[in-house]
């Protein structure tokens, strides 16, 4: 039985580019080092192994990998920084209990740490943070310590100094011993000696010393005390200190060093064993019934009790269909049997293994507090519960937005075809932000996605991956529809063809919803001129229609319908023909109720030089954004808007001419609002020609 205090489910995130995976790869080098004496274990299995990424240089998928450290067990999640694959930090943040939020040096706190570090605040995940790149020009360790504290409102406990910076880092000084790490220039991690503070940093240190203690001591009333009156507090009362105000999200220990340059990443590891909490000590995860809501059990992380894992990626691999599982509570060996809580089939357990990035290890059981895959499962999907089968429960289920831009892809020959089917289905499993549909009526087939970058991987993946060599169609964005008045309406439905005929009469009223209610349907039909057992057809047949709005053919949202009276014939009537009487009645009444069309808006993050502020708002304001917030900043200008999803493709390359390649933004989903005529003119013309 392994102890669950040796444990630590953490994950590393970051915004792009700031060091993330370089951190991962130290990482492992370090433990695999250490775990392995007596090999020279260079080519630990880098978390980087799709060829996009490679290429690329970012992260796509987060990888799950698993190490040793000082005798604690370290399960490690690299995830991307990439904005259009935030869902893989949200998943990934849903079953870690601490993380590493890596941020550089010269770069800063960016957009995409931002909501990195909303989404952990989201999820309560104690964190360490590491300033990452000291070795680049422009660094500077206290800029980036003071815009954690602005930009992010936390508050970082600095446990490390800096020996130098740029080309003179030598390493960093632990502030808690009052040591300094000092590396050589031979780039192995392991070179290094443990000095005293250098004589230039010695006032720097008890300054910095003094804080982090005062600080530290908040969290005890005893030391607090001593502290006051003159004495002196042992380095493992101050640990102890620590732990308990970064379990508690009061304070985040801070590091610095330059993963690249192999300094400073051990003491990153130590504070990862000594203050990020084990599975135990993390509130529990709340079970939900079918409906989703909390029934006031908890997941408890403890082998003896029922079993309880979520499902929190799919990843398919050249070994076969991988689910990564997170297991809250008991223990899985292989051969048992357990409950897909959400399609309420049972699923037996094949084999098991523990994941290092794509290298794995079999392994028979596994407990309450591990993180592992298991290969070859049918029927989960991210976001499912795995249960014991006479005692299950559902663990809070996570939530994906929907995508809002699409594009049309076609094979290019019959026998990519069938290729593309199957490797779109495999896609759509690892991806729950990723949609793939059939255009009824153009054959055509449809990707939907987070953004321009999100679909334009995919189809390079679908190329690469599985050699499926397609057409790309331009990007399309996700309008919907919505009405705009009440509309009292009557219809009737008579079909009689020799034998029995159709009949049925609907008196309703259609009017719009709340706003994102979607559709809701009421029935105040007394007297059983409609009988009970037709309304859900009526509803059916209006829930149906909705997929297809009048206009240009997208979705309609926010409408409600509601049934005042009708007819019923005693032979004729039958839910076939309140079904179809209901279709009818959409057609005819939806046009006249003031119909709309409603495009996404996105909210848009933009970073700029402070010289270029001008340029860059005029731009926004062409593409018919509104400005929200303007935030001076060390190294430029942020400006935060709102702006419709349709003016904003190939944003990347203006914004890079404008601010010669240093400007940078992100953007993620916001609502839906209406379009101005002009443009919803243009969309609906365009839809039509493309329907016929």
């Amino acid at each position: 039985m392994t102890d669950l205090a040796n444990y630590r489910n953490i994950g590393i995130f970051a915004h792009v580019d700031a060091g993330k995976t370089t951190t991962t790869e130290r990482i492992l080098k370090l433990t695999g080092k250490i775990h392995k004496i007596g090999e020279v274990h260079d080519g630990a299995a880098t978390t980087d192994f799709m060829e996009q990424e490679q290429e690329r240089g970012i992260t796509i998928q987060s990888a799950a990998t698993t190490c040793i450290w000082d005798d604690h067990q370290l399960n490690i999640i690299d995830t991307p920084g990439h904005v259009d694959f935030t869902i893989e930090v949200y998943r990934s943040l849903k079953v870690l209990d601490g993380g590493i939020g890596v941020f550089c040096a010269s770069g800063g706190v960016e957009p995409q740490s931002e909501t990195n570090w909303r989404y952990a605040n989201d999820s309560a995940v104690s964190r360490i943070i590491f300033v990452n790149k000291l070795d680049r020009i422009g660094a500077d360790f206290f800029r980036v310590v003071k815009q954690i504290e602005d930009v992010l409102g936390a508050n970082p406990l600095v446990m490390v100094l800096p020996i130098g910076v740029e080309d003179d880092l030598k390493g960093v000084v632990d502030l808690l011993t009052r040591k300094a790490w000092v590396w050589d220039d031979s780039g192995d991690p392991l070179n290094y000696t443990i000095e005293d503070v250098p004589a230039d940093l010695v006032d720097l240190v008890e300054e910095c010393r003094e804080k982090l203690v005062e600080t530290a001591v908040e969290q005890d009333d005893d030391l607090m005390e001593k502290y006051l009156e003159g004495e002196d507090i042992a380095v493992d009362d101050l640990k102890r200190c620590i732990r308990k105000g970064t379990i508690a999200l009061d304070f985040f220990p801070t590091y610095c060093g330059s993963a690249f340059k192999n300094k400073g990443v051990q003491l990153v590891l130590n504070a990862v064993v000594d203050y990020l909490p084990g599975p135990t000590e993390v509130p529990p995860q709340p079970e939900v019934d079918m409906e989703g809501e909390e029934t006031g059990k908890y997941a408890i992380v403890d082998p003896d009790l029922p079993v309880r894992a979520l499902a929190f990626k799919i990843m398919d691999d050249r070994f076969g269909a991988l689910t990564f599982v997170r297991i809250y509570s008991g223990t899985i060996k292989r051969g048992d049997t357990l409950v897909n809580t959400f399609t309420g089939k049972t699923e037996r357990i094949g084999r098991m293994v523990i994941m290092h990035a794509d290298d794995r290890e079999e392994i028979d059981r596994a407990q309450a507090g591990d993180i592992i895959a298991i290969v070859g499962m049918k029927n989960v999907q991210t976001g499912h519960t795995l249960a014991a089968v006479n005692d299950p429960a559902t663990l809070e289920p996570m939530i994906f937005p929907d995508p809002v831009i699409s594009m049309a892809v076609a094979p290019k020959d019959k026998t990519a075809s069938e290729k593309m089917g199957i490797a779109l289905s495999k896609m759509v499993k690892e991806d729950p932000s990723f949609h793939v549909e059939t255009d009824e009526e153009s054959g055509e087939t449809i990707l939907k996605g987070m953004g321009e970058l999100h679909l334009d991987i995919k189809v390079d993946i679908l190329r690469r991956t599985h050699g499926v060599d397609v057409e790309v169609g331009k990007p399309q964005v996700a309008y919907r529809e919505t009405i705009t008045q009440r509309v009292e309406d009557s219809y009737t439905h008579k079909k009689q063809t020799g034998g029995s005929g159709q009949f049925a009469k609907i008196d309703y009223v259609v009017e719009p919803g709340e706003t994102s209610s979607g559709f809701e349907f009421e029935s105040k039909v007394t007297g059983g001129n409609v009988p009970r057992e037709f309304w859900p057809a009526i509803e059916k047949g209006f829930r149906i229609s909705m997929e297809k709005g009048t206009l240009a053919g997208f979705p309609l949202l926010d409408v409600k319908v509601t049934l005042m009276d009708g007819g019923f014939h005693a032979v004729d009537s039958s839910a076939v023909a309140y079904e179809i009487a209901a279709r009818g009645a959409y057609r005819q009444t939806i046009p006249k109720a003031g119909p709309q069309l409603l495009e996404p808006i996105m909210k848009v993050d933009v970073f700029m030089p402070e010289e270029k502020v001008g340029d860059v708002i005029g731009d926004l304001n062409r593409r018919r954004g509104m400005i929200r917030s303007q935030e001076p900043g060390a190294t430029g200008v942020r400006v935060k808007a709102d702006a419709p999803l349709s003016e904003m493709f190939g944003y990347i390359g203006d914004l890079r001419t404008m601010t010669s390649g240093r400007g940078q933004f992100s953007m993620e989903f916001s609502h839906y609002a209406p379009s101005p005529r002009n443009v919803a003119e243009e969309v609906i013309k365009e839809a039509k020609e493309r329907n016929g």
